[in-house]
């Protein structure tokens, strides 16, 4: 029996559900996670490209992958487009430091329907969820020393950091066992 269990684990993948700005955001967040990887040595934001999580990581059978990609199509193609204003910088003291969301209604919303579609049509319990939604985009997280910490948010607390973008999908991102690529894009329907 637990030869059947192991097994069983080894058929799982890890995966969470994002919004993901454009390339030139992304590319603007990694310049930032780059500079604060070289000044203070934390270098674990790295790992995931620029993005507002929609729904913590979770492990899933590799034969439902098919199957949650279709219920997130479904669910993307009845939500509409909506604007993220990024501007300036916050933290979660004493670990993370990220760039602020302006606007959090949409995103809090997207996320409220997101939850109940999980829980409907993927079996989702309350514990897999994530109940609430601060969103987010993290520049330094976990590795993110203490004393590091301090000294960086001295740095990024008054720096300027001004831009927008349009959300037009939710992105399924897949752990490939040493960072997350994004997986699949589920585009909304206007």
């Amino acid at each position: 029996m637990p030869q059947l269990i192991f097994n069983m684990a080894q058929n799982k993948n890890l995966y969470f559900i994002a919004i993901i700005p454009h390339l030139s955001i992304r590319e603007e967040v990694k310049q930032l996670k780059e500079e604060i990887k070289d000044k203070f040595q934390a270098k674990h934001a790295l790992k995931s490209p620029a993005h507002i999580t929609l729904q913590m990581p979770f492990k899933l059978e590799t034969e439902l992958e098919s199957k949650l990609i279709e219920v997130l199509e479904g669910f993307a193609a009845k939500e509409s487009n909506f604007q993220v204003e990024l501007n300036g910088f916050d933290c979660f003291s004493p670990r993370v430091i990220f760039i602020r969301v302006g606007d959090h209604a949409p995103i809090i919303y997207l996320h409220e329907k997101l939850k109940e579609v999980l829980k409907c049509n993927m079996n989702f319990q309350e514990q897999d969820l994530m109940q609430t939604v601060h969103p987010h985009m993290t520049l330094a997280t976990r590795d993110l020393k203490q004393d590091m910490f301090y000294e960086a948010w001295n740095e990024f607390e008054n720096r300027v950091y001004k831009n927008t973008f349009e959300v037009a999908a939710i992105y399924l991102l897949k752990h490939n066992g040493k960072f997350w690529d994004i997986y699949k894009e589920c585009k909304f329907s206007a």
